[in-house]
């Protein structure tokens, strides 16, 4: 999902991030009150979906900007090739799109964590994503590309029941990324075992009425054999499928648990519905040829093997 006006500033920039966000607000009350000036009374929705157009033509712009400038420099740019490491999972190629290197970002947990083929711990493990082993982005999207990969790492950053966050990696159009977490791996316990964020929200306040991007969810334990959970993308609720809860916790803002998943939003899955007790890889692919494509936030571990 591209930025809204009015939402959370995106880190940097030469303008305030105060004098943007009221700039952008100011944009989307306009072609509100447009819209319900000529009795479309969804003036809203189109609202919406006008300012995240002209925010994805910003971002390709962006994109544009950055790959002619890697290319004078003589560097890959985002067509950087994967730095996928002997054994690791490689992510699907994007439609079209690039792929970036993988197998970086974020801080080993400390304590260390299970031995390789092994069931034990040596302490407490990373209960969110901090590596990206690879991403091949799909067509038509570059938001969070200059964030990556830290922008998938760690908590999320959830901006509430009606406001996405501007905290992600837009995946593009059938683009797909594969995280691990460091030292730990995700076990079957009751319920939900672990939650992938995005930044859907709700139209109106209304749960049923989602803004949604979605994409399928696999999970490997040893980054070759993928068991993947049924997506059901036809019709709301969109069982199985990531990208249509909207996202509550943000520990840089609130107090809500964000490994809780009763209250920390996003999308909830638990491996005995696919009948695999362990995985130390989660790969989310956005869902090709739908208006609207998956943007991740954070991926992290409800029932952990070494919590």
């Amino acid at each position: 999902m591209e930025p809204l006006p009015g939402q959370a500033e995106r880190r940097g920039g030469g303008t305030p991030p105060a004098e943007r966000a009221l700039a952008r607000t100011g944009v989307r009350m306009a072609l509100r009150v447009l819209f319900e000036g000529l009795g479309w009374f969804d003036g809203a929705d189109r609202a919406d979906r006008l300012a995240r157009a002209a925010y994805r033509a910003r971002a390709a712009y962006a994109v544009c900007l950055g790959a002619l400038a890697a290319a004078l420099a003589g560097c890959g740019g985002v067509d950087a090739p994967r730095d996928d490491g002997p054994g690791e999972p490689s992510a699907a190629e994007g439609a079209g799109g690039s792929c970036l290197s993988g197998g970086q970002g974020g801080a080993p947990a400390e304590g260390g964590g299970p031995a390789e083929g092994a069931g034990s711990c040596a302490g407490p493990g990373a209960r969110f994503a901090t590596r990206v082993v690879s991403a091949c982005l799909g067509e038509g999207q570059g938001f969070g590309q200059d964030r990556f990969p830290d922008v998938v790492l760690g908590p999320p950053r959830g901006g509430g029941c009606c406001g996405g966050s501007l905290d992600v990696l837009s995946l593009g159009d059938g683009g797909s990324i594969v995280v691990a977490f460091d030292g730990n791996a995700i076990i079957d316990g009751p319920g939900a075992d672990f939650l992938v964020f995005e930044n859907a929200f709700a139209r109106g306040g209304d749960a049923a009425s989602v803004f949604a991007e979605l994409a399928t969810v696999e999970v490997s334990e040893d980054g070759v054999a993928w068991s993947a959970f049924p997506c059901a993308a036809d019709r709301y609720p969109y069982d199985g499928c990531a990208g249509w809860h909207p996202v509550h916790a943000n520990p840089g803002e609130n107090d809500v648990d964000p490994l809780d998943p009763s209250s920390a939003g996003g999308d909830p899955f638990d491996l005995a519905d696919i009948g695999i007790p362990l995985a130390r890889f989660v790969r989310i692919t956005d869902l090709a040829g739908t208006p609207d494509v998956f943007d991740l936030d954070a991926v992290g571990i409800v029932h952990a093997l070494c919590p």
